[in-house]
């Protein structure tokens, strides 16, 4: 059901109506993804921030191979609840989304044993901003950005590719290009993904889907967060002496 083309005259009081009921249940909708996130981004900053303080629990993650398991375990999650979340339930799902961000949280501990506090505190509020603002045009405008979807899609394909490449070269040259290319990307990403979850809301989904939505919907935002957060630590943040 397309709410954008619901009508709104006052003279038929029951499109109207029914028009407020959609509207009511979308904002509704989008403060429960807006939450997950939050409350994921939350779990996932107390879990770095308490592996970094303990050096019993990261010296055995950073100091061994375990090191790599901590690093894609977060794509297994995503990959899963990419994959298999029409055949798992809402609360499931939910649960999987609590887990992920721990485990997001045990491979962002590495930045706080790297860089300094300010520089953390510097990158996450113009993290903030940056996404804020894209999540909200990408709420409101009229303008159909499914358009730059393939456009942004070829662009992060190409941040990944760089990014693996740059691990074996160890370009600063070429990791400062990815760090500006990534925002950008992950920029543009927020307004779309804002986009296509408000227009996938509808008031006849049921309980159940609904909530898988806004888990699907609080991860895509997520993801574009902490990458937007990362790349601007890389780009700015100042290391520990």
């Amino acid at each position: 059901m397309d709410y954008q083309s619901r009508e709104r005259s006052p003279f038929s009081s029951a499109p109207a109506q029914s028009g407020a009921l959609f509207d009511q249940g979308l904002r509704a909708h989008m403060l429960r993804i807006y939450n997950y996130m939050g409350l994921g981004l939350l779990v996932t900053g107390v879990v770095a921030m308490l592996v970094a303080s303990v050096p019993a629990l990261y010296v055995p993650i950073f100091g061994s191979p375990l090191k790599w398991l901590v690093m894609l375990a977060p794509l297994g999650f995503v990959m899963f609840l990419s994959f298999r979340i029409e055949a798992i339930s809402g609360a499931t799902a939910q649960t999987l989304f609590w887990a992920f961000c721990a485990v997001m949280g045990l491979s962002l501990a590495s930045v706080f044993l790297v860089f300094t506090g300010t520089s953390i505190a510097r990158a996450f509020f113009g993290a903030a901003a940056m996404f804020g603002a894209m999540s909200l045009y990408g709420y409101t405008t009229q303008r159909d950005l499914s358009q730059f979807g393939s456009f942004l899609m070829m662009g992060l394909i190409g941040v990944i590719i760089a990014s693996i490449v740059n691990i074996f070269l160890g370009s600063s040259a070429l990791q400062f290009a990815i760090s500006i290319i990534g925002i950008l990307v992950f920029v543009g990403l927020t307004a779309w993904d804002t986009q296509s979850i408000k227009l996938q809301y509808a008031e006849h989904h049921d309980d159940e889907t609904r909530q898988k939505l806004a888990v699907m919907g609080a991860l895509s935002l997520y993801l574009n967060f902490v990458n937007i957060f990362q790349l601007l630590l890389s780009l700015t943040g100042q290391q520990e002496d």
